[in-house]
């Protein structure tokens, strides 16, 4: 069984990106892999999608000096299986150990099956998991996911939620069957209560909900804000003015690779106002410290 273990070189790195998606498998059909990227490509307006395989991922951070933290959604029971497969993300991570962090992505809808299968990729040495509620379809202070977060509690392990709007399913019919009611932020304080060893990062800027998301984080100690999914130049004040001060320490770094690019992401930094001796923790030092790095 081949394990996990990081092989990053700290000093070289100049920045950790928490939010990369690896959309497709080292095995889909081309044409089908160019399909589901276009739709996301379309709302973003993105222009450097890759292959979308954790490789190419891999190769295009490393030239950049850069490490990336990578995942897929699980869908849960009843939809197809998830691309890539969480074993193929562990996989392919461990050859690329020195510029990819691997999480694994399980529905709460599996059960004590999923429970079990956290245990065995905790085994395996991933480092963290994703979910996406409006995605998955559940609120994340269901109780039906409570089995699943005591498995990542004990073991003290991030969890990555998605909160506010999202851009699977913008411009599609019924927005492609996508609920956003599930990922307001606020549900988030419920599990950061009753699951305070499980480190908790609220995924994106929180449209429309940033009030939520930065109460959240103020108030729990072990809750993180991700900046990913939006160009910096259209963050929120209120966000700016967090990150600058009380969540110094706890905003981190995110682009949501492929579809955001973090050299945009990074270009477009200056016009947030986000002040340069917040920068070292923003792009490394906090994920350092969230990921025991």
């Amino acid at each position: 069984m081949t394990v996990y273990q990081p092989n990053l070189d700290l000093d070289r790195l100049t920045a950790i990106d928490v939010h990369t998606h690896v959309s497709s498998s080292i095995h889909d059909d081309a044409k089908v892999a160019d399909e589901r990227r276009a739709q996301m490509a379309k709302f973003f307006k993105s222009e450097d999608l890759g292959s979308g395989t954790l490789p190419d991922l891999a190769t295009y951070y490393r030239s950049r000096d850069m490490a990336a933290v990578v995942f897929a959604v699980d869908k849960g029971p009843g939809f197809p299986d998830q691309t890539p497969p969480n074993d193929e993300i562990l996989d392919l991570a461990a050859q690329n150990n020195d510029a990819v962090i691997p999480f694994a992505s399980i529905h709460p809808g599996r059960g004590e099956a999923g429970e079990r299968e956290a245990e065995r990729l905790i085994e395996r040495g991933v480092r963290g998991f994703k979910f996406h509620p409006n995605g998955q379809s559940f609120f994340p202070n269901d109780r039906t996911a409570y089995g699943l977060y005591e498995v990542l509690n004990a073991h003290k392990i991030p969890a990555i939620f998605h909160t506010g709007q999202s851009g699977a399913g913008a411009g599609a019919r019924g927005g492609g069957g996508i609920r956003l009611k599930y990922s307001n932020p606020i549900h988030l304080d419920d599990v950061a209560v009753d699951f305070p060893d499980m480190p908790i990062v609220l995924a994106h800027p929180s449209f429309p909900w940033q009030d939520e998301a930065l109460a959240v984080a103020v108030h729990k100690p072990q809750v993180y804000i991700d900046l990913s999914g939006w160009s910096p130049k259209y963050f929120p004040p209120n966000l700016v003015q967090y990150a600058n001060t009380l969540l110094r320490d706890k905003v981190l770094f995110g682009s949501d690779f492929p579809l955001i690019t973090p050299e945009r992401w990074m270009r477009d930094l200056d016009a947030a106002g986000i002040r340069e001796e917040v920068r070292p923790g923003l792009f490394k030092d906090n994920a350092v410290r969230l990921l025991s790095l």
